[in-house]
C-alpha cells in the first residue's frame, strides 16, 4: 500500500510553497525516492508560519491548531480540510472504549488549540452520548467542580492526560474522600497526550476502579496516530502513515526498530508532512501481536530532546522509565507526585508522601530507580504539597502540562511538576525536613 500512495502523497505535499520549494517538479517516485529526502523538522513548521506548509486553497481550510508547546520553542502550527477531519474521526473511532448512546463523556483535555478534545467530543456527539465539556485549560473548571460531574452525571468515560486522574485523586483525598466514591458510574479513562508507563496506568485503573485506554498522536501530523487493540497493545496506524525509525547516532532510518519516529503523511490534504522528524523516540515492531492486526505495535519512551544521560548507563532516561519506578511502589504508601533532575549525571528524585512513610519510600523507591534503570539515584521525599501545593488542588486547573524530568540547570525550575507561571508559594510556617536516601 506505502508504494502506491506514496507518488500521490508527494505530489499533494508539492502544492505548498514549503515542499514545492524542497522537492521540485520531479518528484521521486515510490520508496526508493523518499529514502532520498530530506527530513521535515519543527524548526522547518516554525519557519514556514502561517501558511507556508499548507498545500490547498485557502477556502478549503475549516480549522486552524496548533501543538502544546510541550517541545522548546515556539508551537507548531496544524491545519485541516473536512476531508481531514473525517479520515482523523475514523482513526479515532478505532479505540477500543466503545462509545454509545448510553454514555456520558467527561471530555478533560484542552479544548484551546489542539484537536484531542474536539475529536473527543465530535465521536461522543456521532454515537449519541452525552457530552460534558470540562476544558482542561479553563479557570472555570477547578478540580473540585471536576470531581462533583464526575459524582452528579455519573459519567462513564473520560478522556484526560494521565496525570488528570492523580489530581483528581489528591483533590478527593484532601477531603477525606474515597476517588471511586466520586466515580459511580465511571467504565473508562481515554489517555492522551503524555507517554504513560505500565505501572502507572495500573495505579490509575486501581484509584478509580475503571480501564484506561491509550491513544498516541501529536497536532502536526494531524492528532491521532495510533490506538489500542483488542489485546491492549498500541498499534501505529501505518495504513494512514508511513513510519520510519531513524537512528539518533547513525542518521539512518529503517521501518522498525528503536528511534526517533519519522511519519510521511499518505492521506492529509491541508498540510502533508513528508518524513516529519516527531522527536519522539519509540520501539515499532511488525508481527507477534495476537490481536491480528498487521499494523505495528509502538512503544513510547517520550521526547528524545526530554531524555537525560546518567553515569553508569548507555542509554537515555525518559519520565516513562522513572515512572514505571514510582509507579511500581505499593500502593498503601500513597505516592502520586514526583519530580526528577539530572546532576552531573546523577539522578535525584523527589517524592510527596506522608510523614509517617518516608523512610519506607525513601528505601523502596531508590530500590525501584535501580531495579528499572541500573543505576542508583538520590532520593528526596517531600510533605504532600511541595510537588503539587494543596491550595492549588481546591482552586484550579492546571494550566500547563507537568513537567517530570529534567537536566540540571534552568529549566528544573523550583522542582515543581508544573513549571508554568507559578502559583503563590504555599505558607508552610514549620516544615519537618525531607527524608533524603542514596541508593
Amino acid at each position: 500500500m506505502w508504494e502506491e500512495r506514496i507518488p500521490e502523497a508527494l505530489r499533494r505535499a508539492g502544492r505548498s510553497d514549503f515542499y514545492r520549494g524542497r522537492l521540485g517538479d520531479g518528484l521521486p517516485g515510490g520508496l526508493a525516492g523518499l529514502e532520498g529526502l530530506p527530513l521535515t523538522t519543527k524548526d522547518d513548521l516554525r519557519a514556514s508560519y502561517p501558511f507556508g506548509m499548507v498545500a490547498v486553497p485557502r477556502r478549503a481550510l475549516v480549522s486552524y491548531h496548533e501543538s502544546s508547546g510541550t517541545s522548546e520553542g515556539a508551537p507548531t502550527a496544524s491545519f485541516h480540510t473536512e476531508a481531514d477531519w473525517a479520515e482523523m474521526l475514523d482513526r479515532f473511532g478505532r479505540n477500543t472504549v466503545g462509545l454509545a448512546d448510553t454514555d456520558t463523556v467527561l471530555v478533560r483535555v484542552p479544548y484551546a488549540m489542539v484537536t484531542i478534545a474536539h475529536q473527543v467530543h465530535a465521536a461522543a456527539r456521532a454515537a449519541g452520548a452525552l457530552v460534558v465539556p470540562a476544558d482542561a485549560r479553563s479557570t472555570a473548571m477547578p478540580l473540585p467542580r471536576v470531581l462533583r460531574l464526575l459524582r452528579d452525571l455519573r459519567v462513564t468515560v473520560a478522556a484526560a492526560l494521565p496525570t488528570e486522574p492523580l489530581l483528581w485523586a489528591a483533590c478527593a483525598r484532601l477531603a477525606g474522600e474515597s476517588p471511586r466514591a466520586h466515580a459511580p458510574g465511571l467504565r473508562a479513562l481515554l489517555s492522551a497526550g503524555e507517554p504513560l508507563s505500565p505501572a502507572r496506568r495500573r495505579r490509575i485503573e486501581e484509584l478509580w476502579g475503571c480501564a484506561v485506554h491509550l491513544s498516541y498522536g501529536n497536532s502536526e501530523c494531524g492528532a491521532n496516530l495510533g490506538g489500542e487493540c483488542p489485546e491492549g497493545d498500541l498499534h501505529l496506524w501505518a495504513d494512514r502513515y508511513l513510519p520510519e525509525v531513524l537512528d539518533p547516532a547513525t542518521g539512518t532510518a529503517s521501518f522498525e526498530g528503536r528511534g526517533r519516529l519519522v511519519l510521511t503523511t499518505l492521506f492529509r490534504e491541508a498540510m502533508p508532512l513528508v518524513r516529519y522528524d516527531t522527536g519522539d523516540l519509540v520501539e515499532l515492531s511488525y508481527g507477534g501481536c495476537p490481536c491480528g492486526w498487521a499494523l505495528p505495535r509502538v512503544r513510547v519512551a517520550g521526547r528524545w530532546d526530554h531524555g537525560v544521560s546518567l553515569r553508569g548507563r548507555r542509554e537515555r532516561v525518559f519520565a516513562s522509565d522513572v515512572e514505571e519506578a514510582v509507579f511500581s511502589l505499593p500502593s498503601e504508601l500513597g505516592v502520586l507526585f514526583w519530580r526528577a533532575v539530572e546532576d552531573e549525571g546523577v539522578l535525584r528524585v523527589r517524592v510527596e508522601a506522608g510523614d509517617g512513610a518516608a523512610g519506607e519510600v525513601s528505601a523502596a523507591l531508590a530500590g525501584e530507580v535501580e531495579r528499572v534503570l541500573g543505576v542508583g539515584p538520590e532520593v528526596e521525599v517531600v510533605p504532600a504539597g511541595t510537588l503539587v501545593p494543596l491550595e492549588e488542588l481546591t482552586r484550579r486547573s492546571f494550566t500547563a502540562k507537568p513537567r517530570y524530568l529534567s537536566p540540571a540547570g534552568a529549566s528544573a525550575g523550583t522542582g515543581a511538576m508544573y513549571q508554568g507561571p507559578a502559583p503563590e508559594a504555599v505558607a508552610r510556617g514549620s516544615e519537618p525536613e525531607p527524608h533524603t536516601a542514596r541508593a
